[in-house]
């Protein structure tokens, strides 16, 4: 009588537990098509990613990139300082979009181009979303603590041996 007790336990407990697998696996794949993974534009540029796996990609516009094409198309190229990424989209661009600032596009890579589905610019002067702040310090593109990234990183990416501009923004601290 004992045995059988414990079996049914056993078995309740061996029930519930892939009851709650299959309910993982279920929240997995409703969540599938809504994730975006964040890489920076090197990263996508190394590693490829599948043209069906939506992305977000940060960095900064590209000064002289922006094109504006028919109706609401336009081209503009995303940069973190060693790699850029060519970006289609078709919207309206946030109102603070321009070139040299710091933008997040979600999306999907396919044929070598970033395909924006939303782009999102920054909301002050001071911000720069977090991952592409931390991209760019990672990488010792980051200037000082306004946030301002030093001069020509939006520029595109520089040979190895061409340091980043070391030098303070003046205008953005007073000239001290």
């Amino acid at each position: 009588m004992a045995a059988t007790r414990r079996r049914q336990r056993m078995t309740l407990i061996a029930f519930g537990g892939a009851l709650l697998v299959a309910s993982a696996v279920l929240v997995g794949v409703a969540f599938e098509d809504t994730i975006a993974l964040y890489k920076d534009p090197s990263v996508i540029i190394a590693e490829q990613p599948r043209p069906d796996q939506r992305l977000q990609v940060g960095g900064l516009v590209m000064n002289g990139s922006v094109e504006r094409g028919q109706g609401r198309a336009v081209t503009f190229a995303v940069t973190d300082g060693e790699g850029s990424v060519t970006v289609d989209f078709v919207g309206i661009l946030p109102d603070l979009f321009r070139e040299g600032q710091g933008v997040v596009v979600e999306g999907f890579w396919r044929a070598g181009r970033f395909e924006a589905t939303e782009v999102l610019a920054k909301h002050d002067e001071n911000y720069i979303p977090k991952e592409v702040a931390d991209s760019l310090k990672e990488r010792g593109l980051w200037q000082d603590e306004f946030g301002a990234p030093k001069a020509g990183v939006a520029d595109g990416p520089q040979a190895p041996d061409e340091a980043p501009d070391q030098t303070r923004d003046q205008s953005r601290d007073g000239g001290s």
